[in-house]
């Protein structure tokens, strides 16, 4: 027969036993979560961080790809459209598409431009001031086209957009 204190000892030692492998589950199932919870996050290109290493010149070709992909969206989306029997997998498909490019440009003329490379100039430097006033309107612009062309699949807003980056890019990179 098993002693009280043996089996008080075989007891304890089981418990040790388990509480480790509750421990080893907790850490697994918390090394588990935190892998999901970052799976799902989304990772943004740039960190506000003054490195210097992007080019505007890059942000304004994606700019314009974005604005080519647009473009090929709404024309899908017509065309699909007008079809006496819809494909509407890929109508919703193209839909999403030009929503997602035309959000990208948006983030771009926000988050890189605005907040990262146009700079607030005193209203008493005249030149400068009116410069800045430029690019604030022309990157409105684009910001405005940009959300009419979710809106919609009128191809005039594209070449708004279009003309309107053309613009900001002689003002922008316009040296004296």
């Amino acid at each position: 027969m098993i002693s009280i204190i043996n089996l008080f000892n075989l007891l304890k030692l089981n418990l040790k036993h388990m509480k480790m492998k509750f421990k080893k589950t907790i850490t697994v199932a918390s090394l588990v979560f935190l892998l999901v919870a970052l799976g799902n996050m989304e990772v943004f290109a740039h960190c506000e961080i003054p490195c210097g290493i992007y080019a505007d010149s890059v942000r304004i070709t994606l700019i314009k790809e974005h604005i080519k992909t647009i473009e090929k969206s709404m024309n899908q989306i017509v065309e699909i459209s007008k079809s006496s029997t819809p494909n509407y997998n890929q109508l919703v498909r193209w839909i999403n598409n030009k929503e997602e490019h035309a959000k990208k440009i948006q983030e771009i003329v926000s988050q890189y431009f605005l907040h990262q490379r146009i700079k607030i100039v005193d209203e008493g430097q005249k030149e400068a001031y009116d410069k800045y006033q430029t690019h604030l309107a022309l990157l409105h612009k684009m910001l405005v086209y940009s959300m009419k062309c979710k809106q919609t699949t009128d191809l005039g807003f594209i070449e708004k957009l279009r003309a309107t980056v053309a613009d900001f890019e002689k003002a922008y990179f316009h040296k004296h």
